[in-house]
């Protein structure tokens, strides 16, 4: 199989680290070709626009910073939407709004490929090992086509639903990281203005900050759309 990425930052790199070392063929790009140039010195290709890229890989990723820089690289001149064409799988692992994944997701069933929504949880030091969390917004054949390329990428594979649910859950896990940040240091401040004694507040809460966001979700009970989109919103 044939891999393409697009987008080679602080994850995106590391994602596509873990695809060169598994030993995919692996075509990159980037408005950076300083940070393509160590995956071309280790035998990866480069592809001189989206559309190149699309029409020689079989499976290509997006990672990049805004919906904005993504609809640019789908729909631009040259873009991916030209070179895509039946049987391909367009998997965009951004952290990016679920309308506009969905709206290009339905660009890419036109064409006759299989489209996935695919952020990832856990941080850089995860992609770099290929230990981070994966959220799937796809149909099912299409999560089962894309499987083995991201259990590759990360150690947990979910499958949340149809296309664009990944990216919902995927803002829900931020707002989750948030607050877990934030509320010791409201409650901290919050005890010093009554007096009590911070020294005997903090015990408990130092295992509190060692959970993972990922033992967090598992917790959470279902959420229905409309309260979905309020978390969202």
């Amino acid at each position: 199989m044939k891999i393409g990425f697009i987008g080679l930052g602080n994850v995106g790199g590391k994602l596509a680290g873990s695809i060169l070392r598994n030993g995919y063929d692996l075509t990159v790009r980037d408005l950076d070709m300083g940070l393509a140039q160590p995956f071309l010195d280790h035998g990866a290709h480069w592809a001189d626009s989206p559309a190149e890229m699309a029409r020689g890989c079989d499976y290509i990723i997006t990672c990049l910073p805004s919906p904005a820089a993504c609809a640019e690289v789908m729909e631009g001149a040259g873009g991916l939407l030209e070179g895509l064409s039946e049987g391909k799988i367009w998997a965009e692992m951004s952290t990016t709004d679920a309308a506009e994944v969905r709206r290009m997701a339905e660009r890419i069933v036109a064409k006759g490929a299989q489209a996935i929504d695919c952020p990832v949880s856990g941080g850089c030091h995860r992609a770099a090992t290929g230990n981070i969390s994966i959220f799937a917004g796809c149909t099912r054949d299409t999560f089962e086509a894309a499987l083995p390329v991201l259990t590759t990428l990360g150690r947990r594979v979910l499958h949340t639903g149809e296309v664009g649910s990944a990216s919902t859950l995927k803002v829900m896990t931020n707002f989750l990281a948030t607050a877990n940040s934030r509320s010791p240091s409201s409650t901290h401040t919050s005890s010093l203005s009554i007096n009590a004694n911070t020294n005997m507040l903090s015990r408990p809460l130092i295992p509190t900050l060692r959970e993972p966001v990922s033992r967090l979700l598992g917790r959470l009970k279902r959420v229905t759309p409309s309260q979905s989109q309020r978390l969202t919103s």
